[in-house]
């Protein structure tokens, strides 16, 4: 895992990258990459509601020069898909690099149950998009959430819900943990280059915001979701999902006890 500080999301991506050996170490000829990316509402990329655009664009661009065959980027977005996709600017970065967007249709979701799961029994999941897919990189900005106390790469996962996803509210913590279980992403892309400190997870103004020019690469989930708690103001341990995910194996809570690096 590495943390690059760095006003600039692209220099900041690159050089955490480069420090965990390039992009060549997790994408290879061959692979089919899908990127998760976090378009669930409709609204412009400087309010950092959702995945900038060009973390989106340089990503898929870095494994298409690792030589992988396909590299698609999608989300189940609350809002109208396309209106998501393209006023985030999304759908045109991903393009512009030589990717596929993919937007969900009804016949794309397949019922699904996670083994030892209590939430996700027999419920609809994005499953198409990842058909032949063999690696999968999670990426996400930074922010607050008033039911979950934040959204950062595992919450990232619940837009692969299909269904009346929101009945799981009330189980948040639950929910993400299963979500943390079910999907073994090779990396996550945690963007805390702009933090959403207060009215997320939508937000809507500028004034929610701080600049805390961080931006996390992470193989581990868990890790890369504790550091982000810190740019919440947060401790770990104030996020319940954490403790959940951990203890069902899906990471570890302590960053620095992995091959840390903070440049």
């Amino acid at each position: 895992m590495c943390v690059a500080k760095d006003p600039d999301r692209i220099n900041a991506l690159k050089r955490a990258l480069n420090a965990m050996g390039g992009i060549e170490a997790w994408i290879r000829e061959g692979d089919r990459v899908l990127l998760k990316v976090n378009a669930a509402f409709a609204t412009p990329p400087n309010l950092s509601a959702t995945t900038h655009p060009d973390l989106v664009y340089e990503l898929a661009s870095l494994c298409r020069k690792a030589g992988a065959k396909k590299v698609i980027v999608t989300d189940n977005p609350i809002n109208d898909p396309l209106s998501c996709f393209s006023l985030t600017g999304i759908a045109k970065a991903a393009l512009s690099a030589g990717a596929e967007v993919v937007i969900p249709k009804e016949h794309y979701f397949k019922p699904m149950t996670l083994s030892g799961g209590k939430l996700i029994r027999e419920w609809p999941v994005l499953y198409e998009p990842f058909a032949g897919i063999n690696k999968v990189i999670g990426v996400a900005p930074v922010k607050d959430h008033q039911r979950s106390g934040a959204s950062m790469s595992m919450k990232n996962w619940y837009g692969i819900l299909g269904g009346r996803r929101n009945i799981f509210h009330q189980n948040i913590h639950d929910i993400i943990k299963e979500l943390a279980i079910l999907v073994k992403p090779t990396l996550v892309i945690l963007d805390g280059t702009f933090t959403m400190i207060t009215n997320g997870p939508t937000g809507g103004s500028l004034s929610d915001l701080k600049k805390t020019n961080r931006l996390v690469v992470s193989s581990d989930q868990v890790a890369a979701d504790s550091f982000g708690a810190t740019l919440l103001g947060k401790d770990p341990g104030d996020l319940p999902f954490i403790a959940k995910a951990e203890a069902a194996g899906a990471g570890r809570s302590d960053y620095r006890s992995l091959e840390f690096k903070m440049i």
